[in-house]
């Protein structure tokens, strides 16, 4: 699966069209997560935590868009954004949404 923040794949061609696909997970933070990130907060630095929350989130939400695009016969998706939403205190939404393909 080619999956690509850009509308079009150089020399390739697009045979069919699907629509949108997308993928999101809701994640809360986790208490001792949510510690050592105060602290750090309070020290300075990378808050490694949130930064390992947010690639679980993004894979996981990718995952579920590629198996939707794969499900109607896609072989790439194009346009590819992420978006973030705040659904309650302390939940977070990731969500991702491209344009399914097929190309040659």
């Amino acid at each position: 699966m080619i999956i690509t923040n850009i509308e079009s794949i150089p020399n390739r061609e697009i045979i069919s069209h699907f629509g949108v696909v997308s993928g999101s997970t809701v994640r809360a933070k986790h208490v001792g997560r949510d510690l050592m990130a105060g602290l750090k907060n309070i020290f300075g630095g990378e808050l490694v935590e949130y930064t390992e929350l947010l690639n679980e989130s993004r894979e996981e939400a990718m995952g579920r868009m590629k198996k939707e695009a794969q499900s109607l016969g896609a072989n790439a998706i194009l346009n590819v954004r992420f978006s973030t939403s705040s659904v309650a205190a302390g939940a977070s939404e990731l969500y991702v949404y491209g344009t399914a393909v097929k190309i040659a």
